[in-house]
């Protein structure tokens, strides 16, 4: 019986090859849309969740009343870890990570790249699989290395690396004592080596400073112990160390980490979880349009299919059988279009990683995922062939094989309203894209208040701390550029923060975060910025300056400065507080999020730290050139490390990454739900024209012209899409409502995009029915009407 179905199904597909195509590419698109957003979605809620014992896996956190509000933070005092572990009999594990960055040499080779100092017990806690060695204990001794199996071969080629020496800025030589295997995609860790946390107490980084919130802490709880039972003994862990004693410290599971980051008022309230809910909603409807599609197509063709129908009842057949056949027949042309949707997948896949910044892939050798793939494709095929089977197997044996068809009519409601369905989401998806791109483009257009044209940095590696002086000289004696500075952090990251400033006036029991940002001079030059108050910071002019600083407009408000000139500020120090007069201020500049208020900040003189060195390029010579005349100049006085340098403009252009992910991937798929939206019009204008083939006939033979006939057509279907235009306006400003509430610079949703948005979705559904309607109207009423 079921090869039966098969083999009637299959010639099927074969006698009605427009048909066929028509569906199976519908179809067949809007798998692929969905599959795409899956394994992206799939990706994203796996991230590190892969540890063996993820579920005790715990981040630390802080959170602190400021200026009326809770601010949440990760970073942790470097002695925390070890008091959680000595002090807490709930905590297995504890380990630390901090940055770095250092020149990695063997023999010939040198390697700039990421890695972290951290505990031995970080890869304890976490479970990042040994290709070679044991990395239970491959950070126990000093001066041993960690590296991945890609940092292995960049440095060794297919050499076994285990035992082998790397020189740390061609001064320290570690020993390779574990080769982990390369960190999967969905990790928020991206080291390419590990060194112990030994090694970051000899270079002098390593401090017992409890309010220097400089390194991430991690923690495994023992089986059995509860989040709440640890937080209520840890959340004072902080205060006794501390001047201040209002800071709650928390664990934060594994799971939530990559979903769940943002918070608001101290609370977890959203983050990545947002996107994946919204592209999980897309990939639903993107596949209930296909399938509505299909819905449609298939119901056109009822007329085709009624005879036969009629015949198979009369000669015995049930509605039951006949149910199944039809499903079989939509579930082998959901096969079809599965196997053309992975073909789509695997070659757009490239693509759609690039857009979405991810690694993802389609894992052909899991058995599991075959099975996912049947289920998708059994599961699909039930749901678009559903309406259809019920609908043609309903038909009446008598009614159908005396010719007429009576039920079809009774059906056209329904019908229609998938149609309102699908155009509405279609219509929903191409307000949301307008409005996301004109967010973008508000943020995009406000003023950095300063200049990032030709604004390149490069970071201070090797000798580059040591030979400042004469590279500043030569960068800008060789023509490469006309400004130089050096600055803790890039303009684009804010990498220190502090609320311990004070200054006369200011409230003891009022706590203000202030970024905290170093200079040595020439920085307004340098970066554009414009001077409200005073002038710039200057030791060759004023001695006095290396403890001069310069505050933004934002602060001098914030600490109630009618004249911030001349002002003290100081940030206590237990050895020796660090005092530093106001000599100017400057306007505010966008240094993090275009679309949050700009934070007060202090830019502090010459002693201070120093990580970047920025310079303007010289306008008066081709980038190119200005790039390869510094590129000579920091390999003379930096020789053994790579040259390395980011576009400022380029960084910022960065922070916009996550909308323009959001607007081109609502873009796209909006095409797509139009696209497919319109297969589906036009399957119900070819039911249409099809069910009303004597009623044209007739109004022809009475004298009505071919065009009052197409626009007796057309209308029915404008009436849909008028209707969806209704329906989609509010759900659209309701939800970009919500979307722009968590942004503080924002745009209002003005009436006119609705309108755009709906004579558009009219003039799309005009085109697409407009082929049928004249076709119908221009037929020879003649052959419609011969069997009168």
């Amino acid at each position: 019986m079921l090869r039966n179905y098969l083999k009637i199904g299959f010639r099927n597909l074969i006698k009605n090859k427009t048909f066929s195509l028509i569906n199976i590419t519908g179809l067949a698109v809007g798998m692929a849309s969905a599959v795409s957003i899956l394994l992206w979605i799939q990706n994203e809620v796996s991230f590190d969740r892969f540890h063996v014992n993820a579920d005790r896996i715990y981040e630390v956190y802080n959170r602190s009343a400021f200026g009326g509000r809770i601010d949440t933070w990760a970073l942790t005092s470097k002695p925390l870890a070890e008091e959680l572990r000595a002090e807490h009999p709930e905590i297995e594990q504890s380990a630390r990570t901090y940055d770095a960055n250092f020149l990695l040499s063997s023999g010939e080779k040198h390697l700039n790249v990421h890695g972290n100092f951290t505990d031995n017990g970080f890869l304890n806690i976490f479970t990042f699989p040994a290709l070679y060695g044991n990395s239970n204990n491959a950070l126990t001794e000093p001066h041993t290395i960690v590296i991945t199996r890609k940092l292995a071969i960049k440095l060794f080629g297919k050499e076994n690396a285990i035992g082998q020496e790397v020189r740390i800025d061609s001064v320290d030589r570690f020993k390779v004592t574990a080769v982990l295997q390369d960190l999967p995609n969905n990790t928020k860790f991206s080291f390419e080596y590990l060194l112990p946390w030994s090694y970051l107490k000899q270079i002098n980084k390593d401090d017992n400073n409890w309010g220097n919130n400089s390194c991430f802490t991690y923690v495994l709880l023992k089986p059995g112990v509860s989040l709440q039972t640890a937080n209520n003994k840890i959340k004072n862990i902080v205060n006794p160390h501390v001047e201040r004693k209002d800071t709650e410290t928390f664990l934060y599971p594994a799971s939530q980490w990559h979903l769940y980051a943002k918070f608001e008022n101290g609370v977890p309230s959203g983050g990545n979880i947002d996107s994946v809910k919204l592209f999980a909603i897309i990939a639903g409807f993107i596949l209930l349009i296909a399938c509505i599609n299909f819905m449609n197509l298939s119901t056109a063709r009822s007329e085709k299919r009624a005879k036969e129908v009629g015949i198979r009842k009369v000669s015995g057949a049930l509605k039951g059988s006949l149910v199944l056949q039809f499903l079989i027949e939509s579930i082998l042309i959901s096969a079809g279009a599965g196997i053309i949707a992975l073909c789509i997948v695997n070659y757009s896949l490239p693509g759609f990683n690039v857009l979405t910044n991810k690694q993802l892939f389609i894992p052909y050798s899991a058995p599991a995922f075959w099975l996912a793939c049947t289920a998708f494709v059994v599961f699909t095929g039930v749901l678009a062939g559903s309406y259809p089977a019920f609908f043609l197997s309903s038909f009446k044996p008598v009614s159908v094989l005396k010719g007429s068809l009576k039920s079809a009519n009774a059906l056209i409601t329904p019908r229609k309203a998938l149609v309102v369905v699908q155009f509405t989401f279609a219509i929903v998806m191409v307000i949301c894209t307008i409005i996301v791109q004109r967010q973008i483009n508000f943020a995009q257009s406000r003023n950095l208040g300063y200049s990032n044209t030709n604004l390149v940095y490069t970071s201070m590696t090797g000798t580059t701390d040591k030979n400042y002086g004469p590279i500043k000289t030569e960068l800008i004696s060789s023509g490469a550029a006309v400004a130089v500075t050096k600055t803790s952090a890039p303009m684009t990251q804010s990498w220190s923060s502090t609320n311990d400033y004070t200054w006369q006036g200011k409230d003891p029991s009022a706590k203000l975060e202030v970024r905290m940002f170093n200079t040595e001079g020439d920085f307004t030059k340098t970066m554009g910025l414009k001077i409200a108050e005073g002038r710039d910071i200057d030791v060759s002019r004023y001695p006095s300056d290396s403890t001069a600083a310069l505050i933004n407009e934002t602060a001098a408000k914030a600490m109630g400065f009618k004249d911030a000139i001349g002002q003290n500020i100081t940030l206590p120090d237990p050895a020796k507080p660090q005092v530093w007069h106001v000599v100017g201020v400057v306007k505010d500049f966008i240094m993090e999020s275009p679309y949050e208020p700009i934070q007060p900040m202090v830019i502090q003189g010459p002693k201070g730290w120093f990580n970047v060195i920025n310079f303007k390029l010289n306008p008066s010579i081709s980038t190119a050139e200005a790039i390869k005349r510094a590129e000579a100049v920091f390999k003379k006085y930096n020789p053994d490390y790579p040259y390395e340098y980011y576009f400022t403009d380029a960084e910022y252009k960065d922070k916009f990454f996550n909308e323009q992910r959001t607007r081109t991937l609502a873009g796209l798929f909006s095409s797509l739900t139009i696209i497919i939206s319109c297969m589906g019009l036009f399957g119900l204008s070819a039911y249409m024209a099809e069910s009303r083939i004597k009623e044209i006939g007739v109004r022809k033979v009475l004298g009505a012209s071919s065009a009052s006939i197409a626009a007796l057509l057309s209308k029915d279907f404008l009436k849909l899409v008028i209707i969806s235009i209704a329906i989609a306006s509010p759900l659209a400003w309701y939800g970009m409502s919500r979307w722009l509430q968590g942004y503080t610079y924002k745009i209002a949703i003005s009436w006119w995009l609705f309108v755009l948005a709906g004579a558009a979705s009219i003039l799309i559904a005009v085109i697409t029915v407009s082929f049928q309607s004249v076709k119908a109207a221009i037929s020879n009423p003649v052959k419609s009407l011969r069997s009168e």
